[in-house]
């Protein structure tokens, strides 16, 4: 690979993309406020220019942050292409890509009156599946993805400033950073994840009266958890399984990983083990954060 000159003044970049009615107004607040340069709404094929514009200002632009969408024509094709030229100069971005579910979609647009970029004389259900289908190589190529249904404005924020404050490892490879979930199967998958482990083969702290109005924050149900023979063995061998998925993506210079622990209600047998695995990876090196996702909703 052959380093352009200007890489070396380079600014950390952030492509942020995604669908239409995603958040992605809001991600680029999210950003501004963390003193990265945003800019909104560029064609593509300016996007080399700009860069090379800020990296000429000598370290006084350090961070950019910029987002595209599907307003302009071949779009996806497009920004692979900004990509693979970035990345041959030395300056590869990270790419964010905010999705969420049609019927959250819909409700977003109905909700403003507005019509879909893509929908032409269709319907908006319409617009919505041609976008994401013209998207499918972005997404599949994005360093994070964030799905944003169930999410409020803070809580995308949280998320945000979670996975791009840092930086980079001393030796220049990318760092990777964890978001271990714990969550209640009862209430349905975290559909961002990308690893799913089902810790329901635990004995059940909610059937112990004594544990019952506890969660998996408590000593009590901690103890109880981690004092099950199958407990320590699972968390041992899953740990190692981690190790050779985390080389893995470091290898492959992926940023973020996903991973979903799953009981009946995400109260207590998720709650401990997640923890316990946050810990592990931590140990490991990987920057962790802990979202206890259903963690009151009994």
């Amino acid at each position: 690979m052959t380093v352009d000159a200007t890489a070396l003044m380079a600014p950390e970049t952030i492509v942020v993309t995604g669908l239409s009615g995603a958040g992605r107004s809001t991600a680029a607040k999210c950003f501004e406020d963390l003193g990265y340069f945003v800019v909104d709404n560029l064609p593509p094929e300016l996007v080399i220019t700009l860069v090379d514009l800020v990296a000429r200002t000598q370290g006084q632009v350090s961070r950019l942050a910029v987002v595209m969408d599907v307003r302009g024509r071949a779009f996806s094709s497009d920004i692979a292409g900004v990509l693979r030229e970035l990345t041959d100069r030395g300056m590869r971005p990270r790419v964010l890509f905010l999705e969420a579910s049609d019927d959250v979609l819909v409700r977003r647009y109905e909700s403003v009156r507005r019509e879909h970029p893509l929908q032409g004389d269709g319907r908006l259900v319409d617009g919505i599946a041609a976008e994401r289908t013209l998207l499918e190589g972005v997404r599949e190529d994005a360093d994070l993805i964030l799905d944003t249904s169930g999410r409020s404005v803070h809580e995308l924020r949280h998320a945000i400033e979670t996975s791009f404050l840092g930086g980079h490892l001393p030796e220049g490879r990318p760092e990777l950073r964890a978001t271990v979930v714990s969550f209640g199967f009862k209430y349905g998958l975290p559909v961002d994840a990308d690893l799913v482990v089902d810790v329901r083969f635990l004995p059940n702290p909610f059937w112990t009266p004594e544990l019952r109005e506890l969660t998996g924050l408590d000593q009590p149900v901690r103890d109880f958890v981690l004092g099950q023979p199958d407990a320590v063995p699972f968390l041992d061998r899953y740990t190692d399984l981690l190790q050779i998925i985390t080389d893995g993506y470091r290898r492959e210079s992926k940023r973020y990983l996903t991973l979903a622990v799953g009981c009946t209600g995400g109260k207590h047998r998720s709650v401990v083990l997640a923890r316990e695995l946050a810990d592990r990876l931590s140990a490991a090196g990987v920057q962790t954060t802990i979202v206890n996702r259903d963690l009151g909703r009994e």
